[in-house]
């Protein structure tokens, strides 16, 4: 009886590993590694240290509204929301009260995407990716 095929060594995460080492820095002057945005990553880590997974989205815009008021934390994704400290990472802003009425009105007046994390300690957190 025929022996089955032995599986290669190395896997997909290797063989992307080889074809990312071969591609070009990202333009825009960053000389840092690509990073995901939070959505795509699934979660990230804020300025403080903390985690935020991904929990649910993209949100109706009625649970949007209530996160808005709601939720633990507020963020605006995109470009115009990351925090200048960290230039090789995309660590997201997080909003004071007061910023965050004006940031969802701006959300409301553009193309947006809104998205609950959970941090582990069960803080949430709203994270509007606003579209220019």
């Amino acid at each position: 009886m025929p022996s089955k095929p032995r599986r290669r060594a190395g896997g997909f995460a290797e063989v992307v590993a080889e074809v990312a080492a071969t591609l070009p820095p990202a333009p825009g002057g960053s000389t840092g590694p690509y990073r995901l945005t939070p959505v795509a990553a699934s979660g990230f880590l804020d300025a403080e240290g903390r985690y935020w997974r991904l929990a649910r989205g993209p949100l109706e815009r009625r649970l949007a509204k209530r996160l808005a008021t709601g939720a633990d934390e507020m963020t605006l994704g995109h470009w115009d929301g990351w925090h200048e400290d960290f230039p090789d990472a995309l660590i997201p802003v997080l909003l004071t009260p007061e910023e965050r009425p004006a940031a969802w009105l701006r959300a409301l007046a553009e193309d947006h995407r809104a998205y609950e994390f959970r941090a582990a300690d069960g803080r949430t957190l709203l994270y509007l990716d606003v579209d220019c």
